[in-house]
């Protein structure tokens, strides 16, 4: 299931980057050159959330089953098989259960504290590219001012050279500088807001993985103390 999901994503991510491709193509030209760094922002942003739901979506498991599964075998006393079922899940959740039952014979700090360094590089993983996101997000409008700003500035000076040298403005050759005010703005707000979102979205799977880890992690260190 996990598989289809992320091959659909990957299809819709492929089609949308297409569309937007060629989309970005006429709104280079007429955004002028603060459109490079909001069309990098977007590139960048959707690369970030593609990896990040994959990511998430492989670490995700059936916790119950699992921990019924880790449960039995240890009631069982059966120690390898336990690391054996650890080690043929992915997840982080898999892998700081390995790092506790491997100390089921210490004492019950010592198998808390193998736990907690085992999440200490577990964790990282998991928020792993989501401060660049959240950069892009912030970033990406400010781009879009700045191109606002810009436009209307050469506005300004093409109505300043005109009245100047006595030739009537033509709203025609005001199109260009207006035409990059409002793109820019209008490019930067559709790059952060789907952006501020998915960062939202991201940083809610994960801070709900690490919850998630913490109790089954303290599930553990009851099971192994309670076996002997």
């Amino acid at each position: 299931m996990q598989n289809v999901v992320i091959q659909l994503l990957s299809i819709i991510a492929s089609c949308g980057i297409a569309t937007g491709l060629y989309l970005k193509i006429d709104m280079l030209n007429k955004g002028g050159p603060v459109m490079v760094p909001i069309i990098l922002c977007s590139i960048f942003a959707l690369a970030i959330i593609m990896e990040r739901i994959t990511n998430l979506y492989r670490s995700k498991i059936d916790t119950t089953r699992f921990m019924d599964e880790i449960t039995a075998a240890l009631k069982r006393n059966r120690i390898p098989d336990a690391l054996e079922i650890c080690e043929h899940t992915q997840g982080p959740i898999a892998h700081i259960l390995k790092a506790g039952i491997s100390r089921h014979d210490r004492s019950r700090q010592e198998i808390r504290e193998a736990i907690e360094d085992a999440g200490v590089h577990e964790v990282p993983k998991l928020e792993k590219n989501l401060s660049a996101l959240a950069t892009i997000a912030h970033v990406s409008p400010l781009l879009g001012l700045l191109g606002t700003v810009t436009g209307m500035v050469n506005t300004f000076q093409i109505i300043q050279q005109r009245t100047q040298s006595m030739y009537p403005v033509d709203p025609s050759v005001l199109a260009k500088g207006i035409w990059e005010a409002l793109i820019t703005t209008v490019a930067g707000l559709i790059v952060a807001i789907p952006s501020f979102v998915a960062y939202n979205y991201l940083v809610a799977k994960a801070e709900n993985l690490v919850v998630e880890m913490e109790i089954i992690a303290t599930d553990l260190v009851n099971i192994l103390t309670q076996r002997r």
